[in-house]
């Protein structure tokens, strides 16, 4: 008699024929492995391909279904192989054994009324058998497994139980053969587990963890409910054309809006030496139910929180539920070594305690500075005026819970406008689809040596016709629009240094930088995009000296102006000058007059070369000057003579 393999069934997202390339991966990247934890196991082929009696492997599933045919495939019990071979011929040889509740519930559905018999027929007498003790529990799993993978060969169906096919071919018998178990070693360490994916990984471990979750809002126990029917034998009600029985405690938020922070959480629970994720790449592709649920960016996040992450990628045309062909599909395993941490030159995290940083990274932008100058600025209780934004890293950052933004560049000042006005995970979203559409680099997906390049020279080689061809469709916009900002966020992303220059025909010149959309600023992203959604704010894009009679006493205006003494990208071809200087001077000694309370950032020595006007201005007035530790390791004015001294001052009322 033939025999059952453990890939004889048709399962969604079954990762058989992947089999070969799972294995190249795991032996080529993972030394040292003697446990595996399959914790999405399906049919368990992925865990069966490594119970070579060696391994120790685990294996879990939520669906009853798999879980006993777990028992069958992996369990340590002896069995009669002759008892079962005889009572599988048994089973096959019946003739009209009547109706039953399986025969009354899906005659001429998913089966004809003659196999519906038998099924109904066969499950009973499995359980009857069991509880009279003439076959152990293993052998009553082998028998269950037999029955549906009997069942699955002649359903009228594409594969699952979501539906029957009208007028579809009912003629079939069902056929029930012994399961193909003398490959299978037996390990007395193999575990099988029926559990909640999340809370398994906080009570066990393995050295490799194997992620297969769903992809997408297709709930596995609505497309193998009569199956899981059969396997409890509860005889339940059932409901619909389908035929489908209550299945509410076997949802999974895998499949809903919640699977990116549900993936997250179980990632941050893992204890192993390596997490294997296998994901397709569906994104938005396909039919609206066929949408993957979590992110390329998403997966990324979470398992780089862990550990070193490396991309693999196959094509891959997987079974689906009959509706969905997608070109280019291709399946990817993304590897994290747990506890290992490469961190890149200019990704180094130099987060300051309690504080966002803008993903626009300004040179001059005093986000290291802010603990020294927010404890200067007594605003608390103010509407505080951000009066030169630019990166925004004060205003975001300030305890006042209103602010107002302003910066005269219309361009920059819509830049942090949309990302007050949009929340991070479609902001990212689209960057993704920009990055996708012009072909630029994504090392946080595929790591630099995916490029051909290393660290230290980055990839900027790689980007440079695509970044150019971004710049140029973005300036031959003429009219500001969201998709524009979005445009000019990537190119500011993919700049060099991150920098923002535009010239005088109002063209955006920078040229394309090394890094590109990393772990590190799609942190700054999120992060920045949360903290400003905290506050109240207020967007203005004017020339400072129209602001004046707008600033009353409950107002704190803060000014970090470009530094007349400095030569910043933002202060080439005169676009500070001196009468600009001497006009904010002139404005913030006005506003003093109001009762209104002020602080200026400036310089009062750069380069041997002193500020005269300013100290004249701050001695006359009397103001308050606090020296600030400062040091602008990423501007065009970095000090390369560590004698000389850049001498930075808060000026305040």
């Amino acid at each position: 008699m033939k025999t059952f393999n453990i890939e004889n069934r048709r399962y969604l997202g079954s990762k058989t024929r992947l089999l070969p390339f799972i294995h190249d991966v795991v032996s080529k990247k993972c030394p040292g492995i003697h446990s595996v934890l399959d914790l999405f196991g399906g049919i368990g082929d992925v865990a069966s391909s490594f119970n070579d009696g060696k391994v120790s492997v685990s294996v879990n599933d939520l669906l009853l279904s798999n879980f006993i045919s777990y028992e069958a495939w992996f369990g340590s019990q002896k069995i009669d192989s002759e008892k079962m071979f005889r009572i599988i011929s048994e089973f096959n040889s019946i003739q009209n054994p009547g109706d039953n509740y399986f025969s009354d519930n899906f005659s001429d559905t998913y089966f004809s009324r003659e196999n519906c018999q038998k099924i109904g027929f066969i499950r009973q007498d499995i359980e009857d058998k069991f509880q009279k003790g003439e076959i152990n529990s293993r052998e009553r799993a082998v028998l269950i497994t037999s029955l549906l993978y009997a069942m699955d060969r002649i359903a009228n169906t594409v594969g699952h139980y979501d539906a029957y096919r009208m007028n579809g071919n009912l003629k079939k018998p069902l056929v029930m053969k012994p399961l193909s178990l003398a490959s299978a070693k037996i390990n007395r360490e193999n575990h099988i587990y029926r559990e909640d994916a999340n809370s398994l990984v906080k009570k066990i471990s393995a050295d490799l963890v194997y992620i297969d979750p769903p992809y997408n809002s297709r709930q596995y126990c609505d497309a193998y409910h009569l199956l899981e029917n059969v396997a409890e034998w509860a005889k339940p009600q059932v409901f619909g054309v389908a035929k489908k029985m209550n299945r509410k405690g076997l949802k999974s938020g895998y499949c809903t809006q919640k699977a990116p922070l549900v993936f997250d959480d179980l990632i941050s629970n893992i204890k192993t030496k390596y997490i294997l994720v296998s994901y397709n790449n569906m994104g938005k592709k396909g039919a609206g139910r066929s949408q993957a649920k979590i992110s390329d960016e998403d997966i990324m996040a979470s398992l780089s929180k862990r550990g070193d992450v490396m991309v693999f990628s196959k094509d891959f045309n997987q079974f689906t539920t009959g509706k969905t062909h997608i070109d280019n599909h291709q399946e990817r395993l993304f590897l994290c070594v747990v506890g290992k941490k490469t961190v890149l030159k200019d990704e180094k995290d130099d987060a300051v305690d309690g504080f966002a940083k803008s993903p626009l990274n300004y040179t001059g932008g005093k986000y290291k500075l802010l603990p020294q100058l927010i404890s200067k600025m007594n605003c608390e209780n103010k509407t505080f005026i951000d009066l030169f934004g630019g990166g925004f890293n004060v205003g975001a950052n300030v305890p006042s819970g209103t602010v107002i933004y302003n910066d005269k560049q219309k361009e920059v000042e819509r830049l942090i406008r949309l990302l007050y006005v949009k929340n991070s995970r479609q902001i990212i979203d689209t960057i993704s689809g920009i990055i996708e559409k012009y072909r630029l680099s994504n090392t946080t997906l595929n790591g630099y040596e995916y490029y051909s390049c290393v660290s230290d020279s980055g990839v900027g080689l790689f980007n440079k016709v695509k970044y150019e061809k971004l710049r140029d469709d973005y300036n031959s916009m003429e009219v500001f629009s969201e998709e524009k900002d979005f445009l000019l966020l990537v190119l500011v992303i993919y700049s060099f240094n991150n920098q923002i220059r535009f010239n005088s025909n109002g063209q955006f010149n920078m040229p394309v930088g090394k890094r590109d959309f990393n772990n590190s600023t799609r942190k700054n992203l999120i992060s920045f995009c949360k903290k400003i959604k905290t506050k109240q704010v207020k967007f203005c894009s004017s020339d400072f000296r129209n602001l004046l009679d707008e600033i009353d006493d409950d107002c704190f205006v803060y000014c970090d102006p470009p530094y007349f003494l400095g030569n910043a990208v933002y202060n080439e071809s005169d676009g500070w000058t001196k009468q600009d200087e001497m006009d904010l001077l002139s404005f913030l000694a006005s506003l003093n007059e109001k009762g209104v309370k002020f602080a200026l950032s400036n310089v009062v020595e750069h380069k041997g070369e002193v500020h005269q006007d300013l100290i004249d201005w701050m001695v006359r007035n009397r103001f308050n000057v606090s020296y600030i530790n400062s040091n602008y390791s990423n501007s065009n004015y970095h000090l390369k003579d560590r004698e000389d001294v850049t001498k930075e001052v808060l000026v305040s009322n």
